[in-house]
């Protein structure tokens, strides 16, 4: 447990910006905490080391179970590596309900990678948090950047109900999928496709290669029935082996072909200008349900005996009190 008394932001801060990964990795852990006092110390580090000009090429990454996500991501992040590139990975994994940890562990998938000395990997409990990511990966992100990391790869939970909210995170949405894992679709969520900017199908290799060739292309049929992307790109589908490290070169240039057009019409500045909006909004509802929880009207509404009779009346006469109580302040 890190100790905020013998922690000194500015010092904290100062390594982070030369890149220290020990302290990048703390700077983290401070933001993920649900201490107030780590969280204060993480908002100063983050306003002394973030730096505008250090912004970063954010790819989520996420698929069907048994796609092979953290493979396909080690193969591409050492590949990115030994291009001179700084890539940094933050993986969430599902929470233990007990000790609201991480499950999977998803490290242990990317040995390759964590040898390489510009590669940071970030394994992070989602802590019941919806939509695929953990509760502070925008802090992690921001972190990530004044460290000096130019690539950022999110790896989600999986794909469920509301993993779509990766995208309010990142610059391209990348959906893994692979052959052999039920019907054609695989149960996608409509959704998670019509937001794929990029999908490839992992495993394309062996005995596989031929399957995977046509279930690209039932795929790709499939991409281009849906409503224009507002982007203007037209979402690409992709093999690769994760394994054997092919096609890994072509899913990035791809990716760069994909930052190119979006820099070019103006596109990937609005979308970034409308997640920071997003993001605003989610921290004010976040503080404002958080300090309702605390405070003596929410106590008083919850500890009365016949609380299991609450009816939205009585919800909304408590709402009032408590706004009537930040009036007075």
């Amino acid at each position: 447990m890190l100790k905020p008394a013998k922690l000194d932001s500015a010092a904290l801060a100062a390594r982070l910006q030369k890149g220290d990964r020990v302290a990048l990795a703390q700077a983290i852990t401070l933001a993920e905490s649900s201490l107030e006092e780590h969280q204060t110390l993480a908002g100063k580090v983050l306003k002394v080391a973030f730096n505008p000009s250090h912004s970063s090429k954010r790819l989520a990454i996420t698929g069907v179970p048994g796609a092979g996500k953290s493979t396909f991501i080690n193969a591409l992040g050492t590949w990115l590596c030994k291009q001179g590139k700084k890539v940094a990975v933050l993986s969430i994994d599902p929470s233990s309900e007990k000790s609201k940890g991480s499950i999977l562990g998803d490290k242990t998938r990317m040995e390759e990678l964590s040898r390489e000395e510009n590669a940071f990997i970030r394994p992070s409990p989602s802590s019941g948090e919806l939509g695929g990511i953990g509760r502070r990966t925008r802090e992690a992100i921001l972190l990530c950047e004044a460290a000096g990391y130019e690539i950022i790869l999110i790896e989600t939970v999986g794909v469920g109900q509301s993993e779509t909210e990766a995208q309010h995170l990142s610059d391209i949405f990348l959906l893994l999928l692979v052959t052999g894992a039920g019907d054609d679709l695989q149960g996608i969520k409509r959704g998670i496709m019509e937001l794929a900017d990029i999908v490839v199908i992992n495993k394309a290799d062996g005995a596989n290669a031929a399957t995977a060739g046509h279930y690209r292309q039932t795929i790709a049929n499939s991409v281009h029935l849906f409503p224009a992307m507002d982007s203007g790109w037209i979402p690409q589908t992709l093999l690769c082996s994760s394994t054997e490290s092919t096609g890994i070169e072509k899913v990035w240039n791809t990716a760069i072909s994909y930052f190119e057009k979006a820099e070019l019409s103006g596109y990937f500045q609005e979308k970034r200008k409308n997640q920071n909006q997003y993001w605003l909004h989610r921290m004010l509802e976040d503080k404002l349900i958080a300090d309702f929880y605390n405070s003596p009207v929410y106590k008083t509404l919850k500890d009365s005996p016949h609380n299991e009779l609450s009816t939205t009346q009585d919800i909304k006469t408590a709402l009032e009190q408590y706004y009537a109580s930040l009036a007075k302040k």
